[in-house]
């Protein structure tokens, strides 16, 4: 069993650059390179957020809420809540931003699709015969204060 990793403090808002589009099956890096290629296309807008560092070394993981947007844009947006995820045995939170708060569908399609997520990276891991740590932890909306 894992111990829940501590969440820094979200900021009010975050300037995210969508790396995948809603909708796109090829993940890239922030260097444009092939990162992954899905045989699913990605439900939500994916991104980083330049300069803060995730809990894995690289630029914070965002998730945009609503339409498709172009690879390359960068939108800001208010910062809804985080999806807590270990990927082995590194935090590496992901925010979700967006104009409103995740309504219930989409909430339900977070928690699936990183619950799916994690456990696709654990067999991947397994299969490697590495460890297989990857966690989703849970979903954290920001609490009004």
């Amino acid at each position: 069993m894992h111990k829940a990793h501590a969440t820094p403090a979200l900021p009010p808002q975050a300037t995210v650059t969508v790396e995948v589009p809603r909708g796109a099956f090829v993940k890239r890096d922030a260097h444009g390179r092939v990162d992954l290629l899905s045989p699913v296309p990605s439900l939500f807008n994916y991104g980083r957020v330049d300069g803060v560092m995730g809990g894995d070394g690289e630029p914070q993981d965002a998730i945009v809420l609503g339409a498709r947007l172009p690879r390359g844009r960068a939108v800001t947006f208010p910062v809804q809540g985080v999806i807590r995820f270990r990927d082995g045995p590194t935090a590496d939170d992901k925010w979700i931003c967006g104009p409103h708060p995740p309504s219930r569908a989409e909430r339900v399609a977070l928690t699936t699709f990183f619950r799916v997520y994690a456990r696709l990276k654990r067999t991947r891991d397994r299969l490697a015969r590495r460890p297989a740590e990857s966690r989703y932890l849970g979903w954290q909306p920001v609490t009004s204060t």
